[in-house]
């Protein structure tokens, strides 16, 4: 393990498998770089110290401006041995997606949502809510930990739906650049079984204009038109399939 993954570079840089986790399976705020080619985890992190990658909104959620000035912080080497690294990491399955119309009540821990004990539920709605089981767990960075989304109902069907088609020409499928599987095609990431909460942020970013740069034209066509349903359907999908 790189020793920026493993402890950072004091006092700038925080160790990268503190947010990701050391073998880059990540959490809900944040990337899941496991499996991910090397040359698209650099180019991600070039994209954040360029600003063709920001946060949706600065101030509101704090793992993305930390990241911004992580990647600020970071040299080409050490974003080299880290993206090596985590290339050759296996990505495992650590979310459940369920269609249902009610959610358990929730508040946030660390970032992430997770149910209060004895809560009840509240109706789902237009939402997805990504649920940390357990929030100490979640907190403990326990790689065995397994995440519930919770997503309308028929969201995975109408997703794969989405996923495979063109819209009558208008746009490109998303198999025909992410794989028929959404298992990644070269330097094209995979989507499936990644966070599907951390897939629906990139759509809104790649539509509100947040997400640039060269890679990114081609799906800032693909999203447009798409409304926040057609998000949540298509990301629903990607997690439900096995990485």
């Amino acid at each position: 393990m790189p020793e920026v993954v493993a402890r950072g570079r004091s006092p700038d840089l925080y160790a990268c498998g503190y947010c990701h986790t050391p073998s880059g399976q990540g959490r809900p705020e944040n990337a899941s770089l496991a499996g991910l080619p090397s040359a698209y985890i650099v180019r991600q992190l070039m994209n954040f110290q360029s600003g063709a990658r920001r946060a949706l909104l600065p101030g509101v959620f704090p793992p993305a401006d930390l990241m911004i000035h992580e990647a600020m912080q970071t040299t080409a080497a050490e974003a080299e041995s880290a993206a090596e690294y985590f290339s050759h990491a296996k990505l495992r399955s650590r979310v459940v997606v369920r269609e249902s119309a009610t959610v358990p009540r929730e508040y946030v821990v660390g970032f992430v949502y997770t149910p209060i004990p004895g809560g009840g539920k509240e109706a789902l709605g237009t939402r997805l809510i990504e649920l940390a089981r357990d929030p100490e767990q979640h907190e403990n960075r326990d790689e065995q930990m397994r995440y519930i989304a919770y997503v309308p109902p028929g969201s995975i069907a109408r997703g794969r739906a989405l996923v495979h088609s063109d819209n009558h020409g208008t746009r490109a499928a998303c198999v025909t650049c992410h794989g028929a599987n959404l298992q990644g095609i070269g330097e094209i990431p995979s989507l499936a079984g990644r966070s599907p909460s951390y897939l629906l942020r990139q759509l809104l970013a790649f539509q509100t204009g947040t997400r640039t740069g060269a890679e990114a034209q081609a799906m800032q066509t693909v999203v447009t038109g798409l409304t926040l349903n057609n998000m949540i359907d298509a990301v629903a999908y990607a997690a439900s399939l096995t990485p």
